[in-house]
Formats: structure tokens, sequence, C-alpha cells
């Protein structure tokens, strides 16, 4: 077969079995990305690669997997911007206490549990040539980071995303993201400034100037944009070629830079303006080829990677096994304490912290650049894949099940109802 012939059929393949299994978990109430997220899994050597392996040979040929993984990438870079996109100000502004002390609570105990954790896993999973430190800070920034894209679907298949309950989520998920991002960020810098030649210090410097400019400077001329917007009443082909330039530039320099080029896509959508048809019409217009076409070549690519057989043994299920309840108590438990101490019920707490526990995307995002730059091994990249499906499924499950109990108990007397936000109304 022809090199564009197997690409294609690859991509056909790909499309298929990700609307098929999306379709399936929607119908035991999963997001379609979930059921995309397994259909890439299932289609690597774990599931397909095990049940039929010339097949498996035959339609993803190692030598042919660089225009899938470049196709991929593409689809990454504009989906970062469309999460940058989607981090609200107003939303940080009107839960701006409680989301501070949640959003960063839900970083920081998954980020110490994971250290310890960390501590644990190195001799036993982690390569010597891999420094203790970075593979130590990649773990705490792995475990702490939520899907803020997967965790609105759930919002709004659940009919909590109107809710105050949904809305906090939405804006704990930003703050804490944001500061995920930036931890990643440093994470990442210090991983490469030890394997190139350019000094940390240029690079922190380099990426401290590139982001100022783009929050003080870059951002005030992007409003031409929603003048040109408002004037022509919607979007012309220059326009969103401007916008399509922008962040691929963006990418470029902090890849550059030395960081990666997801970041620059991110604050690219970040300094975007956010006038509510302007954003919303921008969004649809980037949506629809990139969630449907290109994110499950990505999902694919992370199932291509991933080998269960990998984790094989008493010992390894059980290092598995860890990694996922650490992630789960870190994440839901941070979380729920936090809430408790911001003024929500155990219940709304509890709701919060099956959110934030969703990592669905993101975690995939961030695993594959730790696997990139060295510093897990495809066995723990493996572990951390089936954590970040565990986490992400259970997610739907935890909420009904805590809307059930919160229907058939009521509250004491003067405790505010179930899924709301103390001090705000339902």
């Amino acid at each position: 077969m022809t090199d564009l012939f197997t690409l294609i059929l690859q991509i056909g393949t790909i499309l298929l079995a990700a609307r098929i299994v999306g379709t399936i978990f929607r119908t035991i109430r999963q997001p379609q990305v979930v059921g995309e997220m397994a259909a890439g899994l299932m289609l690597g050597p774990s599931l397909f690669g095990s049940l039929a392996p010339h097949a498996f040979v035959r339609l993803f040929p190692p030598a042919g997997l660089d225009r899938l993984n470049s196709l991929s990438q593409i689809g990454l870079v504009l989906f970062m911007f469309l999460v940058g996109l989607s981090v609200h100000p107003k939303q940080l502004r009107e839960y701006g206490r409680a989301a501070l002390v949640v959003g960063q609570a839900s970083i920081a105990v998954p980020f110490a549990l994971a250290l310890g954790l960390a501590w644990f896993l190195y001799p036993r999973v982690s390569s010597p040539s891999v420094h203790f430190s970075h593979f130590a800070l990649f773990m705490g920034a792995a475990m702490s980071i939520t899907a803020f894209p997967v965790l609105a679907r759930i919002l709004s298949q659940s009919g909590l995303l109107d809710k105050p309950l949904g809305a906090l989520g939405i804006a704990c998920s930003a703050v804490g993201d944001v500061t995920g991002w930036c931890m990643l960020a440093y994470i990442v810098m210090v991983v490469r400034a030890a394997q190139t030649a350019m000094p940390f210090w240029l690079t922190l410097a380099g990426s401290l100037a590139f982001a100022l400019i783009m929050l003080f400077g870059v951002r005030r001329w992007l409003r031409a944009l929603e003048r040109h917007y408002v004037t022509h009443g919607g979007f012309t082909e220059n326009s969103i070629s401007l916008i399509l330039l922008f962040v691929l530039a963006s990418a470029l320099i902090t890849e550059a830079l030395g960081i990666h080029l997801l970041f620059g896509a991110f604050l690219a959508g970040c300094v975007m303006p956010r006038h509510g048809a302007f954003v919303q019409d921008l969004r649809e217009r980037f949506e629809s080829i990139t969630v449907v076409l290109l994110l499950p070549l990505y999902f694919a690519f992370t199932g291509l990677r991933t080998s269960i057989g990998l984790v094989k043994g008493p010992q390894m299920w059980g290092y598995c096994a860890a990694i996922i309840v650490v992630a789960v108590l870190g994440k839901l438990g941070g979380t729920m304490a936090a809430g408790r101490a911001a003024g929500m019920s155990w219940r709304d707490s509890a709701a919060l912290g099956a959110l934030m526990n969703t990592r669905g995307l993101m975690e995939l995002v961030i695993l594959n650049i730790g696997l990139d730059i060295g510093v897990i091994s495809p066995a723990v990249f493996s572990m951390m894949v089936l954590m970040a499906l565990v986490t992400t499924f259970m997610t739907t499950p935890l909420l009904h099940t805590l809307r059930a109990i919160a229907s058939r108990a009521p509250l004491p007397a003067g405790q505010q109802g179930s899924f709301t936000v103390a001090g705000q109304e339902p």
C-alpha cells in the first residue's frame, strides 16, 4: 500500500471506531469523548494488536506513524487554543474566593500525595537515567490536572452546567488548570534545559517575556479583530486566517523557547477577546474539524503508544492500582475538604470532588509530553493512561449516585439545598 492510501485508511478506521465506541458509551451516560479515548486504546497493541497482529502491523506500520502523529499534533494545537478560549475571567471573579481555595487545593493535595508515590515508584519503575526530581515533579503535575473540556461536557450532559455547582466546577477547574499548566511548563523547561544547550535562565526569561507581551501587548491588538467582527457581522476568511496564523505562531514561539508548542496555543486562546458572540462563533468554526476529525487521531496515536502488556504480574498491577487510588484520594479527597472549608455541604463538596477528579484528554496530553521528553517509561505511561480512563469514567456514575442520595435524604433545617454553593441560589 502507498503511504497516502495507508494514511487515509488509518483515518477512516479511527473515525469509524471513535463514532461506534463513542455511541456505545453515550448509551451508558458517558460523554462521547470518553468513548473516543477508549476507542484509541482499543486500536493500539493492547487489543487490536493482540487479537490481529498481522492486520495491526499492516494498518499501523511503525515506519508510517509520523504522518498520523503530525496530523494529531495539529489537532491538539487547535484544541488547546479552544481550551484557552474557554477560560472565562468573569466566572473566576464571580466565585473568586471559593474558586481560588478549591482550585488550588485540588492541585496541592494530589501533587503532595504524588510526590510520596513517586518516592516509592522511582526505584521500581523508572529508568536510572531519569533524575528523581524530574520524575517526582512530573508525577505531581500529572496527578493534579483536571480535564476542563471533558468536565464541561459532563456538566452539560448532567444538567449542571448552568447551576451554581457547575459554574463553580468550571471556575475551579480553570484556576487549577492554569496553575497545573504553569507547573508543567516549569518542569518541561527544567528537563529540556538538562538535555539541550539552551540555558535554563534563558528559557525562563524568554517564556516570561512572551507571556507578558501576550497578556499586555498582543491582547490589545486583538481587540481590532473583535471590532472587525462586529463591523462585518461575523468572521471573514481573512480574519480566520489571521487567527490561525496567530495560534500557529504562538505555538512555534513556545516550542522554540524550549517549553512546548501546546503552551503557546493555550495562551493564544486565553488572550483572545471575550465578546460573547465572537467567542461562540470562533469556537463553532474551530470545533467541528478539531473535535470530530483531529482529536480522535490523537486518541488513536496515544493508544498506539500504550501497551497494557507492559503492566504484567501482580506487582506491576499493584503499582497501577496504587496510582489510581492516590489519584482519586488526592483529587477527590482534597477537593472535598477544600469545598467543605469554603462553606459547601458535604454532598456538594463530594460532587465537586467527583467533577475535579475528571482527567480525560488533558491527562493524555501531559502523559504524551512526559513520554516524549523521556521523564516516564512506556510502562508508567500505560499505567497512567489507565488511571486517566478510570478517573474520567467514574465521574458520571458518581455524580448520579450523589444526586440520587441527595434526592432521597433531606438536608438538616437551614442548610443549603443539594448541588448548590453556599451563598448562591439554585
